[in-house]
């Protein structure tokens, strides 16, 4: 094929064959590779740009390249915690992989699996991490690309894991065990009401929760239980975890759904909003609410009967109008790009410049973009 870039970009003609078909996937392919790769030395030089104007500027060393991370996030329409990891590994493809950079240049490589090779080097030294870039991702002495272009994701992670065991076990060991550090649980949405629920747990608790619900399942099914394996493990999670006792038992973990009072009382089908989910018919909801112990918390009005989108004197947002706030916007950031939980609630005209804090001129965030205001 000998098309340009933007004769492929337009697609195929008609009529095209099999054949010419699969080889425009793959030439659109070795694009966003090599894209991603001249991203990220864009970025690169976005930020050394971005320094050399604030250091000429007198700006403190300590501050030179704020602002990069934001500007990286918002080209490539992504949160600002996705942006810093994306100029992070520009970065480190440049300066410490150069291999690897050659091969998503030339579209063998993509940037996810240069990712991988990334964070499993990082608690290298410079030294042993371009020796596995080396022995990975350079060419072979008749300059044929590496094997490992041609790996799936799970062999090429346990082939560096294998390289820097072997390097410097010392480091990876002690990465392990700096790693139980980031346990956590994370919830995201899944289609058709539905959730995945996540936890990053040591090696030894991930494999024992999951052999407690495998041997529950086993149980189950042993005594005539015609759930399938995945539901039992599923449903005895929850009651586990919950409290709950039996899938018939009604939850008493509170859910904080939003509807409007007609969707409540079956007036309109406007659809309603569970925090940190996001919108689900207004059917399911009332069938929720009724299938549960009810408690209905009132919205737009505290306890003492004050409007909760009241003004407040106050720079920072009072609970009551915070949670509004969080529950208006569906729970997520709204900065552009960025669909992290809300972790911060602040004024979109400053407060020293005199905006007010109330409903309108509140915005949720994450503190790092929050905190100029």
């Amino acid at each position: 094929m000998n098309e340009t870039v933007d004769e492929l970009l337009a697609g195929p003609p008609a009529g095209a064959s099999e054949k010419e078909l699969v080889d425009w996937i793959s030439r659109l392919e070795e694009i966003k590779c090599t894209a991603e790769a001249v991203q990220a030395e864009a970025a690169v030089r976005l930020e050394e740009a971005t320094r050399a104007r604030q250091a000429e500027a007198g700006i403190p060393a300590r501050k030179l390249g704020e602002g990069v991370t934001s500007q990286v996030a918002l080209a490539r329409r992504v949160s600002p915690a996705k942006g810093a990891i994306l100029l992070g590994l520009a970065k480190i493809l440049v300066a410490e992989m150069p291999h690897t950079f050659a091969l998503m240049k030339a579209g063998l490589f993509s940037q996810w699996q240069a990712t991988i090779l990334a964070r499993e080097t990082a608690c290298l030294s410079m030294e042993d991490r371009r020796v596995i870039d080396y022995q990975l991702c350079a060419p072979s002495p008749d300059g044929e690309p590496p094997a490992v272009v041609t790996m799936g994701l799970r062999q090429l992670e346990n082939a560096a894991k294998k390289l820097a065991i072997t390097l410097d076990q010392e480091s990876v060991v002690n990465r392990a065990a700096n790693a139980e550090k980031d346990r956590r649980v994370s919830v995201r949405p899944a289609p058709d009401t539905m959730t995945w629920l996540g936890a990053l747990l040591p090696v030894k608790d991930g494999v024992a929760v999951y052999a407690a619900l495998d041997q529950a399942a086993k149980a189950a099914q042993a005594a005539g239980d015609e759930r399938t394996r995945g539901q039992v493990m599923a449903d005895t999670l929850v009651d586990r975890v919950t409290g709950r006792d039996g899938v018939d038992a009604k939850p008493r973990i509170e859910v904080k759904i939003v509807m409007t009072a007609d969707a409540l009382a079956a007036d309109s089908d406007q659809p309603a909003m569970v925090e940190s989910y996001g919108p689900v018919p207004a059917a399911w909801a009332r069938e929720s609410l009724a299938d549960a112990e009810v408690f209905v918390r009132r919205l737009f009005t505290d306890p003492a009967g004050q409007l909760v989108a009241m003004e407040s004197r106050s720079r920072k947002a009072p609970e009551g109008l915070a949670e509004f706030i969080a529950a208006r916007d569906g729970g997520i950031c709204r900065t552009n790009g960025c669909d992290a939980p809300i972790r911060n609630v602040d004024h979109v005209e400053r407060h020293a410049d005199g905006g007010t804090t109330n409903a309108e001129n509140l915005i949720p965030g994450l503190p790092s973009e929050t905190l100029a205001a």
